[in-house]
């Protein structure tokens, strides 16, 4: 059996996050603590703590994500896994882009809170809130997403698929009168739902440049290694280990689309068939059979899924 290990994106948080984790693993505290000094806040109190519109913040959701991420890894890791002999890639949705290359020792854990950090505000920073607004269409090719959202642009509006996650669930974004034109053009060609999303900015369109731009410097100042098994990733929906092509693909993925659904099927076309999610919630796992029916997928979030997982 192949594995994957997969790491999930913004949506995922909650209030309590991780705080089973901290309570019962040693290593799992280290993690947030590590986090908490890298960011000089105490973002795991947020995370525990709440309130939730707080913790959702992409400032704020974008490191605590990735450190309940590490903090799971770093358990496993304590327990004897190495992921090189376990998994043959690594993949993130979006934001898990960064938990993943952490995991794989491409990024320090500092880094990456300090990256993700600057990442969630450099994002609301790019637009002002209101101006721009994501949408979820549901029951439509990505194809046809693709052709909705060229129309509901205008000369002077931006509107772009920016998450292509399974059949027919794809993400949009861009000024949020396209969007909104885009939702009812969506309605007229068949989609099953189409529904405003609840985020503050609309991430991975071309309105996202001026965070680029941002991420660009600090990703130059950042060192960035070879992961120890290939990062299949969410722009080219193909694998690399070249530190350079990484550091570029983290940058072009702010304005990219996330083509999680291409990316999972390249795995499976590579042989692999079990996805193991690490992390919040299970966001992946829902959608792993929705993508290729040779998928199956676990999450390993509390301390049972690790003990079992570990056995």
């Amino acid at each position: 059996m192949t594995k994957a290990f997969v790491f999930p994106g913004q949506g995922s948080q909650t209030v309590g996050m991780g705080q089973v984790l901290a309570q019962t693993y040693p290593e799992a505290k280290a993690v947030f603590d590590e986090v908490d000094a890298a960011l000089g806040q105490n973002l795991s109190e947020i995370m525990w703590d709440g309130p939730q519109e707080t913790l959702t913040l992409t400032e704020n959701a974008q490191p605590a994500l990735m450190a309940v991420s590490m903090a799971v890894m770093r358990v496993l890791q304590a327990r004897g896994l190495q992921l090189a002999d376990t998994a043959a890639y690594v993949a993130g949705h979006s934001l898990g882009e960064y938990a993943a290359l952490t995991a794989a020792g491409a990024l320090q854990l500092e880094d990456a809170s300090r990256l993700l950090k600057l990442r969630g505000q450099a994002m609301q920073r790019a637009v002002p809130v209101g101006v721009g607004a994501m949408a979820a269409l549901l029951g439509l090719e990505f194809s046809v997403v693709v052709e909705i959202a060229k129309e509901a642009a205008s000369e002077t509006q931006v509107c772009a698929a920016a998450n292509d996650n399974a059949n027919g669930q794809v993400v949009i974004s861009g000024h949020a009168e396209a969007v909104e034109r885009a939702i009812e053009l969506a309605k007229t060609r068949g989609a099953k739902r189409a529904m405003n999303l609840p985020v503050s900015a609309p991430f991975h369109c071309s309105l996202m440049q001026p965070a680029a731009d941002e991420m660009a410097a600090a990703l130059a100042e950042t060192n960035i290694k070879a992961p120890s098994v290939p990062l299949i990733a969410n722009v080219t929906a193909e694998a690399t280990q070249d530190p350079e092509l990484i550091r570029n693909l983290l940058i072009e993925q702010v304005t990219g689309s996330v083509r999680w659904r291409e990316s999972m099927i390249w795995a499976a076309n590579q042989g692999v068939t079990k996805l193991v999610e690490i992390g919040t919630g299970k966001v992946l796992t829902g959608m792993a059979r929705r993508i290729d029916e040779r998928l199956s997928a676990r999450a390993l979030n509390t301390p049972d899924d690790i003990q079992d997982f570990a056995n």
